[in-house]
C-alpha cells in the first residue's frame, strides 16, 4: 500500500478535528477559531455551519451521517442536524476542555474526554479529577448513559469495533478498559514509555498518549503519542506506537514500533485502513524522516513514511479505502496588516494498494 498526495487545501485556520460526512464528498473541520466547517472536497470550498466560544477541538458524525456533534475547549458540546443545517443543542458537559471526542463504530454513542493536569504535592503528581473524566452519551436523545473515573488529563479514548468496550488513556500512560453493557471496568494497566519527567528548563510531566484505536482484525488495542525525552519543551521525544492485548488475564505490551523505523515528535493520530491490515499514524516531527506514516497491521513494519511539512491532528480513510484524509495547520507566521495567514490544511492522499 502505498499514498501520494493528491491536493491539500488551504483553510482559515488550524483544523483540529475531522471526520467524513458517509455517502457523500463532504468533510466536517472542527477548527481552532471554534468554527465547524463543512468542506466539499470535489470543489474545495467549504462553509460555516456552526460555531464555538473556544477552540473547537473535534467533531464526529452519527446516527448514519444525519448529525453531527462538536466538542470545545470550553467544555461544551453541540448537537447539530446535518440534513436541516441547524444546531439543535449547546450543552456545557464538562468543567475543562474536551481532549478528544468520538463516535461508535455504530453510530449509536458519543464519547467525550476531559481532566486538567493540577499538581497534588511536591512530587508534582496529577490531583484526582473533580468530575467524571469520561463521558458517554446517547448520540440521538443527548442523554448521559455513563460517567466513568480516570486520572486526569484523560488524552485519548476508542470503542472497540462490536461497540461493547471503551478504553481510554491518559497523559500518565494509564490505559482503562469498561464493558458498556455492565458499566464495569474490565481492566488497568499502565505504560511508562508515554510519559516524561522534564529536567530541563521546567520541572513537570509531558506527553501522554494522544489516541486510542482497537485493531479490526485482532481487536487488540493501539496507542500513540512521544516517548520519554529530557527536556519538555523541545517535543522531541520518540515517535511511539504501541500494541496491547487487553483481554489476557493480565493486559501485555505484543509489540511496538521498531526503533530503527521512527524519528522524533508528538504522533497525535491513528487511522484504519478499511482493509484492516494498515494503519496510518500521524503528527509532529521534530527530528527525522516522516510526520505521517503507514504500517502493517501483520507485521508491524513501516510501509512508507511522508514528510508532509504539517503538524497533523486527525487521519481517516474513507468507506472505500480510496483516500486518507488529513487535518492540521502549517505555521501560523506572524500576522500581517493586523490579518493572520491561513495557516489550516486538509491534504487528500489517493491509496494505491498495488
Amino acid at each position: 500500500m502505498k499514498i501520494g498526495l493528491k491536493k491539500e487545501i488551504t483553510l482559515p485556520t488550524a483544523a483540529l478535528g475531522l471526520t467524513c460526512i458517509p455517502g457523500k464528498s463532504e468533510l466536517l473541520v472542527s477548527c481552532f477559531d471554534g468554527t465547524i466547517l463543512k468542506v466539499n472536497t470535489s470543489d474545495d470550498t467549504w462553509e460555516t455551519i456552526a460555531k464555538h466560544a473556544s477552540y473547537a477541538s473535534g467533531i464526529v458524525t452519527a446516527m448514519d451521517g444525519k448529525l453531527a456533534v462538536s466538542a470545545g475547549y470550553d467544555g461544551i458540546m453541540q448537537w447539530h442536524d446535518l440534513d436541516a443545517g441547524k444546531t439543535l443543542s449547546v450543552e456545557k458537559v464538562h468543567d475543562f476542555w474536551s481532549w478528544q471526542l468520538k463516535a461508535s463504530p455504530g453510530t449509536g454513542k458519543v464519547v467525550s474526554v476531559t481532566g486538567q493536569y493540577l499538581c497534588d504535592g511536591y512530587k508534582y503528581d496529577p490531583a484526582a479529577e473533580k468530575e467524571f473524566s469520561i463521558k458517554v452519551f446517547d448520540a440521538e436523545t443527548r442523554r448521559l448513559l455513563h460517567g466513568f473515573s480516570h486520572l486526569p488529563p484523560v488524552l485519548s479514548v476508542a470503542f472497540s469495533p462490536d461497540d461493547r468496550h471503551l478504553a481510554a488513556a491518559n497523559m500518565m500512560g494509564d490505559i482503562k478498559v469498561w464493558d458498556l453493557n455492565s458499566g464495569k471496568l474490565v481492566h488497568a494497566w499502565n505504560t511508562p514509555d508515554f510519559t516524561s519527567w522534564g529536567i530541563i528548563k521546567s520541572h513537570h510531566y509531558v506527553g501522554g498518549i494522544f489516541d486510542l484505536s482497537f485493531s479490526p482484525q485482532t481487536g487488540r488495542l493501539l496507542a500513540c503519542g512521544m516517548g520519554p525525552m529530557r527536556d519538555p519543551m523541545a517535543g522531541n521525544g520518540k515517535q511511539t506506537w504501541q500494541e496491547f492485548d487487553w483481554q489476557a488475564k493480565t493486559p501485555v505490551k505484543t509489540r511496538e514500533i521498531k526503533d530503527e523505523q521512527r524519528g522524533r515528535g508528538l504522533m497525535e493520530t491513528l487511522a484504519w485502513h478499511p482493509d484492516a491490515e494498515h494503519f496510518c499514524m500521524a503528527g509532529k516531527m521534530a527530528q527525522g524522516n516522516w510526520n505521517t506514516a503507514l504500517f502493517s497491521e501483520k507485521s508491524g513494519d513501516l510501509i512508507q513514511g511522508i514528510d508532509n511539512k504539517t503538524r497533523i491532528t486527525r487521519a481517516t480513510f474513507t468507506a472505500d479505502g480510496s483516500q486518507l484524509f488529513l487535518s492540521g495547520a502549517k505555521a501560523q507566521g506572524k500576522p500581517k496588516d493586523g490579518v493572520w495567514n491561513a495557516f489550516g490544511r486538509l491534504l487528500i492522499y489517493d491509496v494505491s494498494t498495488t
